[in-house]
Order: structure tokens, then C-alpha cells, then sequence
């Protein structure tokens, strides 16, 4: 697809029509990866951030946010549980952070991971490093890394972060191209409905994963926190069902255009859908991520506001999710990690 056909697929608005292209871009899957889902445990390690963008939850100047960071215990159970439930992978999520104390942390908690369970495939979320950072995750044990550009806009990049050395849209770039020199799977995502982003900007985004060719996505729509400057601008927002509609219609137009990834069906869709997170399945998504943190630590990891599931623990997490994923005739592969065949075929 050129940027005309996916901006025409983006622009879609009949049930009908955005149905047609949901039902093509499920058969697409189906042809290329088959009807199978792969789960990955998240696991929240911290909600304290040195960074302050102007959409988060856990942003460093939210004075209401109770920190915290799970013990080395509760990282183990954690992992442990995932183990045991079958997953194929974990993902350590945290507030970005530098130093050599969560350094060194992060590293010693991969190395037994990857030794205590070497079936779990680990996939790290932890913010801008240094090349030199990433390559010791990587010998680590650590072979994904998730890092979201948010947008692949710079002017709009920098509307939703603040204009210092923290922040910077080309930081974000290298950091994506450090990571794939370092032989990790990469992956990014965006923002659906972000203040002032047009169904231009969101053709753009899918253009840019095609470009940086990367191996997964994980991206949804945007919800506000009133917590945040960018509550502010929520007048320039879309209706809450547009933002989910485009959601949708961009996990089906980047599986038209990226047969061969692994595209996550985010926790957000859930948020302005009761279903949502099976009809991200439905429109082309192939990976769910049941929450692993601990009950009582992840209801204070709240990136935006009326996140689902905080209330579960990690048993009825997965109970949940996955009555939900074989409810709507998808196959759960317990026990794979689910490398993308795009990561494959590249390599």
C-alpha cells in the first residue's frame, strides 16, 4: 500500500466498510502466522521515571503518584508464574531510569530469569539507553525491546514532550537503530488520537514501522490522565469511539502492509471496549499481555486513567484473557515465544 491507500483505509468510518477491511486483514494473518496468539507476562518492575512527557500517568512531576519498585521476590514469582502458566515470554516494564544501581538491577534480574526458566523468552521495556547498556541486557539474556516513538512526527513529538536534553525525538530515533544493531527484536508503536494528530500523521507512523522495518508493534489508542498537561488540550481530542475505531483500522492496516510481525492487542483497546482486546485480535493482532505484577503494586503503575484489570490478580488476569481470546476463535500457543517470522526471514 502507498500513503494514499492507507490514509483512504484510515479515513474509513461505515461499519461495513471498516468491517471489510478488518475481515481482510484477519484473513491476512490467518495466511501468513495462522489464527494463533502469543502471550507475554508483563511484569510492571517500577512506576518511577526520570522523564516528564506531558501524557503519562507516572510522570516524574505527578506529585500524586505513590512509587514504588518490586522487591527481587516479587520479580521472581512474577516470572515464575509466568512459567508455569505456559507463557512463552515476559516483559519487564519500567519507568525510564538510568544510574548503575537499576542498571546492575535490571541485569542481575535477566541473568536468573534466563537461567531459572530459559524457555521464557524476555523482552525489555525500560526506556532510552546507552548502545553499551543495551548490549549488556542483550548478553544478558534479553532478546526484545519494546520503545515507543509515540509519534513519528517530530513537530507533534515535541507538542507531547517537554523541549529539553530529556526529550529529544532524535534520541528516541538512535535509540531505535542501537537496539537493532545490537541484534535485539525491535519494536515501537504510537499514540491513536493524540491532541492535534491527523489521519495523515497515523499514515506517516505506519510508514515509518515499514521503513524502520521492525519485528513488533504495540500501539492503541490515546486516553487522557488529568494529571497531566496534555489534559488541558483534551478539546482537540476525537470522540473516545473514533479513537478506538482508528485504533483498530491502524493494527489492520499495518497487517496488511507488515504481514509477518507481531502486532499486541493493547490493554488500552479494553479500556473504551469491553471487547476490546478481542476485536484487536479480530483486525489483524496477534500477541496479548496478561499483567503479572503483583495486585497491589500494579494499581499504582496507571500510565492513563480507567485502565482495565487493576482489581485482578495475575490468576484471573489470565483466566480472563484467555476465555476472551478463545471466545472469539483464536489459538492460544502456550509455550511459544512467538518469534515473528519478519524477524526470521531478516536474519
Amino acid at each position: 500500500m502507498d500513503k494514499s491507500e492507507i490514509i483512504s483505509i484510515l479515513s474509513l468510518s461505515k461499519d461495513d466498510e471498516m468491517q471489510a477491511v478488518f475481515d481482510k486483514a484477519l484473513s491476512v494473518k490467518e495466511k501468513n502466522i495462522g489464527r494463533n496468539v502469543y502471550l507475554r507476562g508483563l511484569i510492571e518492575l517500577s512506576n518511577i521515571c526520570r522523564k516528564d512527557c506531558l501524557y503519562c500517568g507516572i510522570r516524574r512531576s505527578n506529585a500524586n503518584v505513590m512509587r514504588y519498585s518490586l522487591s527481587h521476590d516479587e520479580v521472581i514469582e512474577a516470572a515464575r508464574f509466568t512459567d508455569k502458566a505456559g507463557f512463552g515470554s515476559i516483559v519487564i516494564q519500567s519507568g525510564e531510569l538510568l544510574g548503575d544501581a537499576f542498571i546492575d538491577t535490571l541485569t542481575s534480574y535477566v541473568e536468573e530469569i534466563h537461567s531459572l526458566f530459559p524457555e521464557l523468552l524476555i523482552t525489555l521495556s525500560c526506556g532510552e539507553q546507552t548502545p553499551e547498556v543495551y548490549r549488556r541486557w542483550f548478553q544478558a539474556g534479553a532478546q526484545r525491546y519494546l520503545l515507543r516513538i509515540e509519534s513519528s512526527n517530530r513537530e507533534l513529538y515535541s507538542k507531547i514532550h517537554p523541549n529539553d536534553e530529556f526529550h529529544s525525538f532524535d534520541a528516541r530515533i538512535k535509540a531505535l537503530y542501537d537496539l537493532r544493531n545490537e541484534g535485539y527484536q525491535v519494536g515501537t508503536g504510537v499514540m491513536i488520537g493524540l491532541p492535534w494528530q491527523t489521519i495523515d500523521n497515523l499514515a506517516d507512523d505506519l510508514l515509518f514501522f515499514k521503513d524502520l522495518d521492525v519485528d513488533m508493534i504495540g500501539m492503541g489508542p490515546f486516553i487522557e490522565h488529568s494529571e497531566t498537561p496534555l489534559y488541558a488540550e483534551r478539546e482537540y481530542l476525537w470522540p473516545l469511539k473514533t479513537r478506538f475505531e482508528k485504533s483498530l483500522l491502524m493494527i489492520a492496516a499495518l497487517r496488511i502492509l507488515m504481514p509477518t510481525i507481531n502486532i499486541a492487542s493493547s490493554t488500552a483497546l479494553e479500556s473504551l471496549d469491553p471487547l476490546g482486546r478481542q476485536k484487536g485480535l479480530l483486525a489483524g493482532a496477534n500477541v496479548v499481555m496478561p499483567n503479572v505484577t503483583p495486585l497491589y503494586k500494579k494499581q499504582n503503575y496507571r500510565l492513563y486513567e480507567n485502565k482495565p484489570g487493576v482489581h485482578l490478580d495475575p490468576s484471573q488476569s489470565l483466566q480472563a484473557i484467555s476465555e476472551s481470546i478463545e471466545g472469539c476463535g483464536e489459538h492460544i500457543c502456550y509455550r511459544n515465544p512467538g518469534v515473528p517470522k519478519h524477524f526470521i526471514d531478516r536474519r
